[in-house]
């Protein structure tokens, strides 16, 4: 045995020392209770006082950097300033919307959210909260134009979601070189179709990331309120659409629902012909980036899934999100 510390890749922080070390840092009621509620991309502490109840997010060391933290904390800070309903981040007594904390693996940033009112929807979206959810992104978008940070974030290009998509994936189809053929060939493919995609406003503002219904709450009125922006940056505002169409169609969301939501959108923002048309090419890549985002998460939690099933899953609905019916049902 050795008395030095052993490196560590990934820890999950205490509750109790979240209690005691990073809770009083917030203006807070009597903690009465803190307990890890969920692992993604981040890990969620449910915080509960005798008034209210919290979110604490603490990122991944691997995942996120403070420039990207901040990024994200600031735009939601702003589009609160704006009057959108998303689940906010609250300041520390010094006016910090995040705070470090050093983790056996390095450096990771802790946020303190309001708890997003309401419950995500029971058999997934109804039709009227289809289009409130399709009619707030549009807001997000409309504003997003004017919003300045900062603070450093990848922007949300094609170098980015295929290029560096394809670098994380391709190791793992080195004995399925069909397939890497495959993703090779579908990603030139769609920058053929995207390259001249306008980078301007409004067509280029700033997206969510990650609009599905499993992001957003709703309550017995029928209010919304949006949460989880951890994949959010400056990009296409269609690419925010295609990645809703790449959750619906996995997931199931019947075509009537789908249609309600773009109906909601294009009650505030009006498409353009080129971005409709782009929305097939734009939902692929919305799938080959969360394919690198899950093998890359895979990589530090559980590596047992990176295995062939997983593979020809994704290749299967690759193929699937390429054919002419691929939006039919």
């Amino acid at each position: 045995m050795t008395a030095e510390l052993f490196p560590a890749i990934y820890s999950t922080l205490n509750s109790q020392a979240i209690v005691e070390r990073i809770l009083p840092c917030y203006n807070l009621d009597w903690v009465e209770d803190c307990r890890f509620w969920n692992r993604g991309l981040s890990d969620v502490y449910l915080v509960r006082t005798p008034a209210r109840s919290y979110i604490l997010r603490v990122s991944h060391h691997h995942w996120r950097s403070k420039s990207d933290i901040d990024f994200e904390l600031e735009l939601l800070d702003f589009l609160k300033s704006r009057h959108l309903p998303v689940a906010y981040p609250l300041p520390t007594k010094e006016g910090k919307l995040s705070i470090e904390i050093n983790a056996p693996e390095g450096k990771r940033y802790a946020a303190l959210f309001i708890y997003a009112l309401g419950e995500i929807p029971i058999g997934d979206l109804n039709l009227k909260q289809s289009w409130m959810l399709g009619a707030t992104l549009a807001k997000i978008h409309r504003v997003g134009v004017d919003f300045r940070s900062n603070a450093q974030r990848q922007s949300l290009t094609l170098e980015y979601l295929l290029d560096d998509s394809i670098r994380a994936i391709a190791p793992f189809l080195k004995h399925r070189s069909s397939d890497l053929a495959y993703l090779h060939e579908t990603i030139s493919q769609i920058k053929v179709q995207l390259q001249d995609f306008p980078v301007e406003p409004p067509f280029w503002s700033i997206c969510w990331g990650d609009p599905h219904s499993g992001n957003a709450h709703f309550t017995s009125e029928e209010e919304v309120m949006l949460f989880d922006f951890d994949q959010c940056g400056y990009g296409w505002r269609a690419f925010d659409l295609a990645k809703f169409l790449h959750f619906s169609l996995r997931t199931g969301v019947s075509k009537k629902v789908r249609e309600e939501f773009f109906a909601g959108y294009q009650s505030v923002q009006t498409l353009r012909d080129f971005e409709t048309n782009a929305l097939q090419a734009l939902t692929q890549t919305a799938h080959i980036w969360v394919w690198s985002i899950n093998t890359n998460a895979a990589i530090v939690h559980n590596w047992c899934r990176l295995d062939d099933s997983f593979l020809k899953l994704r290749i299967e609905r690759l193929k699937r999100l390429r054919s002419p019916d691929w939006q039919l049902f």
